[in-house]
């Protein structure tokens, strides 16, 4: 694994209206533990006249690091990375937004599940973009995030609405969804169990409660809601 490395935002010999363009920048810390990924984002961002990287990091504590040395104004973060939390990387992003509360969070990854998205946004962070649409859209979440507005990649935002709905609607709970979206798709609890890496008792707990909550009783009512509600989109 490559070594976390800080790149300074202007070299102090070089001539002053070079240091200011680059202070009149956006700053971003560039955290991510897939150094072809990193390259990749670097090269994109430094191909924008307003975005400055001013460091990069493949691991929780140095991403700690260098936001609290930075400054930056947008931390852009893959979820996952070693001494960050498990799972939905929520803990992780509410644990950088404690440290450094100046700095926006954009999140990027090849995971478009609106439940995620949903607990990345509701864990404080400003932006959401998949991995595989970074060229188009995280220069402008950067943006948008350091001017205190929400991005979310817009084929993740449209299952956002459906997840929303359900969520608000019907009282379920972003788990419940998951559950109820793989039931509806045909999974065995021990199957849905497998794939939320939940045990098959906390997965039939799941599924007691959307029953009730929803007041159906059958498999086939469950997928006639999960059509009508657009959850097999998601």
């Amino acid at each position: 694994m490559d070594a976390p490395h800080l790149h300074l935002a202007a070299d102090p010999d070089a001539p002053s209206d070079e240091i200011a363009d680059v202070a009149a920048s956006i700053r971003v810390v560039l955290a991510d533990d897939h150094a072809p990924m990193r390259r990749s984002l670097r090269l994109l961002l430094d191909g924008e006249e307003d975005l400055g990287v001013v460091a990069e990091a493949d691991d929780l504590a140095s991403t700690v690091a260098h936001v609290q040395g930075c400054r930056p104004s947008v931390l852009v973060l893959g979820l996952g990375m070693p001494g960050g939390s498990s799972g939905s990387g929520g803990e992780t992003i509410r644990q950088l937004r404690a440290r450094a509360p100046a700095t926006q969070i954009v999140v990027v990854t090849m995971d478009e599940s609106p439940v995620l998205a949903q607990s990345a946004l509701a864990a404080g962070a400003l932006g959401f973009v998949v991995k595989d649409l970074a060229d188009e859209e995280l220069p402008q979440a950067i943006r948008r995030a350091a001017r205190g507005e929400q991005y979310v990649s817009p084929r993740v935002a449209l299952r956002l609405g459906a997840l929303d709905r359900a969520l608000v609607d019907d009282r379920l709970s972003a788990r419940e969804v998951e559950v109820l979206r793989l039931i509806a798709l045909g999974y065995t609890s021990v199957e849905v169990a497998h794939r939320l890496h939940l045990s098959p008792r906390t997965v039939e707990t799941h599924r007691a409660r959307i029953h009730r909550k929803l007041e159906l009783t059958t498999r086939a009512e469950l997928v006639r809601y999960a059509l009508g509600r657009g959850l097999l989109k998601i």
